[in-house]
């Protein structure tokens, strides 16, 4: 059989009845090549946030300094918060700002340019975050 004798394959055919009209859910549509972002199939977002895992908090805020693959440049690193990442990025910049250094948020960690313990442990205190200091 050719498809002369059919008007449109999804009109379906009057002489044939293997040509029917199959109404197609929303979920048998699947996509075979697409230039933009795939979208989560569970939660229908770019950046899917269902299957993240947020790292439980290990004990209390953590204040210290750290120099591991910094070339002996020492900085500031704050552990342990348990706030998403945007709240995460609003302290980040706050705290930027009172310390007047650069600093950065990796995994959950915020990261600032030198030696500002003592500083990060009374500003966090004034925001009602408990934090100890860790190291010498």
């Amino acid at each position: 059989m050719t498809l002369s004798h059919c008007a449109s394959l999804t009109a379906g055919c009057a002489r044939d009845p293997v040509h029917k009209e199959v109404p197609m859910s929303q979920k048998s549509f699947t996509t075979v090549y697409s230039t933009e972002k795939p979208l989560c199939r569970k939660c229908g977002r770019i950046d899917c946030i269902c299957g993240r895992a947020k790292p439980q908090v290990q004990g209390p805020v953590r204040v210290g300094r750290e120099t591991k693959g910094r070339k002996g440049a020492g900085v500031t690193v704050v552990t342990g918060l348990a706030l998403s990442d945007a709240q995460l990025r609003t302290l980040l910049s706050e705290c930027k700002k009172r310390l007047g250094c650069g600093g950065t948020l990796r995994d959950g960690i915020l990261e600032f340019q030198g030696e500002h313990r003592d500083a990060l442990v009374a500003f966090l205190a004034d925001r009602g975050i408990p934090a100890k200091k860790s190291g010498s």
